[in-house]
């Protein structure tokens, strides 16, 4: 099937793809009268006296807003908010199909930080969860920085922590299945982005020790005058040699590489150099740094994507939902370091120990215990860290 064709003609027939769908009547005097005027003034009331009461008397309680500026739409870039709308919309789509959270997608026209986030915090009261999406680096670090100093709900750049959540879940089996330590492999990433940064940052949360990142330029090292401002805080705890040199310089002797970068950066010759039982996740879209079988031919035991032509997908799917839904089952002012390592051992886990193997490390998408598990362990977490408020 060519996808791109049929998606265009079926988005021309389904005029977007979500839609409002009222849950109570309005159809004679007395429903219109309890739903609306004159009997809503008294849950009007009631929230005005305590404003907590929004989570039981509106729909708030399951309601995420998606929201992006559209300065870096899938592999597209910056092609504006409202071409970034059918995105957001399927956004929406896979929170209500795994994990049952409606959510609504919001296109912000404006690239200026303070007045995104103004824009954000401003209708935050309507939402139980913010879900930013697809906004540029290191614009997105800052815009999610402030946004969790202001609301008292959880904000979530899925973009970064996502995919930091699924890879550290992939990561973690795959380790289990060549037989390797955390705390002794080194982990090479091919970008310095806001995905490359996040898993970083979870990487070493879990335990890992070894992780060099490498951009356009180079390698990241402290003291690198081509760095911008998150990227000089990554630099100061990863490259702890402060090795420079190329991305085939820093897989020579790896036991790990992540791609979040760009097609074709990676050839057999180099994933050769890495050390036995090498690790490839190649998970740049829709093309990848490196295709399985040129990594397999390169020696790599274990090989992950970002497709789903491929064993393994790296797919924010198996988080977001679950992740939100455990959240706000418990009315989480946040989601923190916990909520997330939590989401990644229960991913990890799903997977049995007698049921790993090179091409099984992740659940699959439509794996119905996904979204159940994630859910449980982030809502337990979220107990346990102090957030929750049910």
């Amino acid at each position: 099937m060519d996808y791109a064709k049929e998606s265009l003609r079926l988005h021309g027939e389904w005029k977007g793809k979500i839609e409002v769908v009222a849950t109570v009547p309005a159809n004679d005097r007395e429903s219109l009268s309890l739903a609306y005027t004159p009997g809503v003034a008294q849950p009007c009331l009631a929230i005005q006296e305590d404003i907590t009461k929004s989570y039981e008397l509106t729909r708030r309680h399951n309601l995420v807003a998606v929201i992006t500026d559209g300065t870096a739409v899938l592999g597209l870039g910056d092609i504006g908010p409202e071409a970034g709308m059918p995105v957001m919309e399927g956004k929406c789509v896979l929170f209500k199909t795994f994990g049952g959270v409606d959510a609504f997608p919001l296109c912000v026209r404006t690239k200026d930080v303070d007045e995104f986030v103004q824009t954000v915090y401003n209708i935050s009261g309507s939402f139980g969860g913010i879900n930013l999406e697809d906004i540029a680096a290191p614009r997105c670090f800052e815009i999610e920085r402030k946004l969790k100093e202001k609301c008292d709900i959880p904000v979530f750049h899925d973009d970064q922590h996502g995919t930091a959540i699924i890879a550290l879940a992939g990561l973690t089996n795959a380790l289990r299945v060549v037989g390797k330590k955390k705390e002794e492999v080194r982990v090479v990433f091919s970008g310095a982005g806001s995905a490359a940064i996040s898993i970083t940052k979870l990487l070493l949360l879990a335990g890992f020790t070894d992780i060099t990142l490498v951009d356009k330029f180079g390698a990241v090292y402290e003291g690198c005058d081509q760095l911008n401002w998150a990227q000089q805080e990554i630099a100061r705890v990863t490259n702890r040699e402060k090795r420079q040199g190329t991305l085939a310089d820093m897989m020579v002797g790896a036991d790990v590489f992540i791609g979040v970068s760009a097609p074709n950066l990676v050839t057999p010759e180099m994933v050769s150099t890495m050390n036995k039982e090498a690790i490839v996740f190649a998970c740049a879209n829709p093309t990848p740094e490196i295709f399985p079988d040129d990594a397999k031919a390169g020696g790599a035991r274990i090989v992950s994507t970002g497709r789903s032509d491929y064993p393994n997908q790296i797919n924010n799917v198996l988080a977001f939902p679950g992740l939100f839904r455990g959240a706000l089952d418990v009315r989480a002012s946040d989601i923190n370091e916990e909520m997330k390592l939590a989401a990644a051992r229960a991913l990890a886990d799903l997977i049995a120990p007698e049921e790993l193997r090179d091409d099984y490390i992740i659940p699959q998408a439509f794996d119905p215990r996904v979204g159940p598990a994630v859910a449980k362990a982030v809502a337990e977490a979220a107990r346990r860290s102090g957030v929750a408020r049910i």
